[in-house]
């Protein structure tokens, strides 16, 4: 497996190989992104994984600075299982100058859920998988594929939007949530939870599995009665002693509330939810 740090190095490196497949993450790896690795596997012709925390999704008050770094323990994990390159760029290499050009995703789509709680989160992301992109996939000449986890569900949509609007030659394929055997979402940021807040952590899970049921009963009520049901699903965290964000029933195809004719047709739905347990703030959702 190669190591490189350097975009040069990196377009070296790939050289060679006509189709990559990409997992870009940020590090402190456990099994979700490693089954990411897995998926990208019998894509294409040679696998790649980035690690790079990006400064831009971060607001001032989140946990830039903290959050864990553990790239000699990643790039073992990636090398077992037979990720072919690993592109770890320094801050000052993927941003040689301040970034002046930048993404700017539709306010519809990136201003609700997750960008209404962390303003700017997505102009952060959508700017660093654009260079990303950039980097890993400037010399291919076959198909190119990007692998995200549908845990950030909202993220992956993004992505691909953007992808689609600017006309990239890349697949976006999604990759399945990993779970604990207790049901938590994995998470990089699980490792700041206290051993009582471990415990605790899975209610996240079974509050929003709790509000997909309730909003498949409510079927072609659900318009009139989501809020309601939401509200629920909110207070009954906050009772646990949760900060919830946000719990919803969205359309799929759009993050937008639903319609009568989505509470009707299978496979339309999800629920997702956001809430901070102690000092760690928990994401998880659940297609319906």
């Amino acid at each position: 497996m190669h190591i490189v740090h350097t975009i040069n190095d990196l377009r070296a490196a790939l050289q060679p190989f006509d189709s990559p497949a990409f997992v870009p993450t940020m590090g402190s790896l456990h099994n979700g992104h490693l089954d990411l690795v897995r998926t990208a596997k019998p894509l294409g012709d040679v696998t790649v994984a980035s690690i790079f925390v990006n400064r831009l999704q971060f607001a001032p008050h989140e946990d830039f600075d903290t959050y864990p770094r553990t790239l000699q323990a990643d790039c073992d994990k990636l090398a077992a299982e037979g990720c072919d390159v690993v592109f770890a760029p320094s801050e000052k290499e993927l941003y040689p100058e301040p970034q002046g050009f930048k993404v700017q995703p539709p306010t519809e789509l990136a201003d609700i859920l997750e960008g209404q709680f962390r303003p700017g989160f997505f102009v952060g992301v959508s700017t660093v998988v654009m260079k990303l992109f950039q980097c890993v996939f400037a010399q291919a000449k076959g198909p190119r594929y990007a692998v995200f986890g549908k845990k950030d569900y909202q993220q992956q949509m993004v992505i691909r939007r953007m992808v689609q609007q600017f006309a990239l030659p890349i697949t976006v394929v999604g990759g399945e949530t990993q779970r604990a055997p207790d049901g938590l979402a994995l998470s990089s940021r699980n490792s700041y939870l206290s051993e009582a807040e471990r415990a605790e952590a899975v209610q996240l899970s079974l509050a929003l599995r709790s509000l997909a049921r309730d909003a498949l009963a409510a079927a072609e009520g659900l318009p009139s009665h989501r809020v309601g049901l939401e509200d629920r699903a909110m207070q009954a965290l906050a009772a646990r002693g949760w900060q919830p964000d946000y719990m919803t029933v969205r359309r799929r195809v759009d993050l937008q509330p639903p319609y009568t004719a989505d509470a009707t047709t299978a496979q339309s739905l999800v629920v997702l939810g956001a809430a901070r347990l102690g000092n760690t703030r928990l994401i998880d959702n659940f297609e319906v």
